[in-house]
């Protein structure tokens, strides 16, 4: 017997729960989760922040590259900072000297530096014309030809790349102004930062260990020690090759009769080594274009030098020098210096090389070492043989004995 109306209506009166469940729910079924908006405005959340984050990092990338550069300043002068605060100077006032040290030097060795290069550019101009008809006559005398110092000279001037050339330079000199001036607010920003680091070193380092336990701060302690010892065997072993660079093109340059022999010299030593890779060849094109006002040959001699020159300071003093210092392998120099330029560029080449030093030598604390065992495949058979020649040298001598 089918139900009726009345009957169902009368179950559902008596069991108000069971209608209600019936009636809700197919509506329950189509509801979405309780937990899946908060997870939707979480991701949204996530992203944005993410994004302003990479948008805040790329905005700063300049910022933090100058604290970077800065902070590795400060290690290279603090152990003079440190020296003089121990003397009872105040620690500004030593810093203070000691950029001041830094300044005078830099700006008289760039005041002799560019009187050389005005003195050569007007001696060159006014020269040409005598290093053109030389051209000229060796011209026509190798290939028998006719040419005319006077039409060459008229085809250049009036030339279309001479003209569209100084079009050019004409509108990018605000370029170039811009330029000039981002790079003074940029080495006014280093050099600030620097004089803080250096200046409050103690205080940076315990605003840094306050919030570490104890265990922690001795590794801090121990790795800044690391670092400012590294920083410095780098600037030491650097000024050092470069004094012995300078010596030996001031020694060249003077034996050639090239003027300003002292200030090429130093600009040689100091660009060949504080410019990582490229920096002999940049420095050598100087003493080239210097040489070749006095004799082109000269720029010919000049430039063999440069390279046979590299060649001794890269096999045979650069190691012997970084070992003692920085104590870093050479392959693994120049690997440091390939991975910093391609990080920072010409900043990661700078610093590429102390940084790795400093990792190096922090990370070994840490490696446990053993004994390496006695195998010709660890030592080479040319020491097995010198051991076992010497073991029966004196076994020898023990039984004559």
């Amino acid at each position: 017997m089918a139900p009726t109306e009345e009957t169902l209506s009368s179950d559902a009166d008596d069991n108000p729960s069971a209608a209600r469940a019936s009636s809700e729910s197919p509506q329950s079924a189509a509801r979405m989760p309780r937990w899946l908006p908060r997870a939707m405005v979480l991701a949204l959340a996530l992203v944005a922040c993410y994004r302003l984050a990479t948008w805040a990092f790329d905005q700063l990338t300049g910022l933090l590259l100058n604290i970077l550069i800065a902070f590795f300043l400060a290690l290279a002068i603090e152990p003079a900072v440190d020296r003089m605060a121990a003397r009872g100077m105040r620690r500004g006032l030593a810093t203070g000297l000691v950029f001041l040290a830094i300044l005078v030097g830099t700006a008289g060795f760039f005041t002799l530096l560019g009187s050389m290069l005005a003195d050569q550019i007007i001696t060159m101009v006014q020269d040409f014309p005598k290093y053109l008809d030389d051209v000229v006559s060796w011209i026509n005398d190798t290939f028998h030809t006719h040419l005319s110092r006077l039409e060459i000279q008229d085809s250049l001037l009036h030339s279309d790349w001479l003209q569209s050339y100084v079009k050019n330079s004409a509108d990018n000199v605000l370029d170039v102004s811009a330029q000039v001036l981002g790079g003074l607010f940029k080495t006014l920003t280093v050099t600030l930062f620097a004089f803080y680091f250096a200046a409050d070193g103690p205080r940076l380092r315990r605003a840094l260990c306050s919030v570490l336990p104890p265990t922690r701060q001795v590794e801090v302690l121990r790795a800044w020690e690391i670092a400012v010892a590294k920083t410095g065997g780098y600037i030491y072993s650097r000024g050092l090759m470069a004094l012995i660079s300078g010596v030996a093109h001031y020694i060249l340059l003077e034996a050639l009769g090239v003027p300003y022999a002292p200030a090429l010299a130093v600009w040689v030593g100091l660009i060949s080594q504080f410019i990582p890779t490229i920096g002999t060849y940049l420095a050598g094109a100087l003493p080239m274009l210097i040489a070749f006002t006095v004799e082109p040959w000269y720029a010919l001699w000049v430039l063999i030098f440069v390279v046979i020159y590299q060649q001794f300071e890269n096999y045979l003093l650069q190691p012997r020098i970084t070992a003692r210092t920085v104590d870093i392998h050479p392959a693994v120099s120049f690997g440091s210096v390939i991975a910093g330029t391609a990080l920072l560029g010409a900043v990661g080449a700078l610093i590429a090389i102390p940084a790795t030093a400093t990792l190096q030598a922090f990370l070994g604390a840490y490696i446990k070492r053993y004994d390496v065992t006695d195998d010709p495949r660890v030592h080479g058979r040319t020491r097995r043989r010198g051991i076992s020649a010497l073991a029966r040298m004196r076994a020898a001598l023990a039984r004559r004995g």
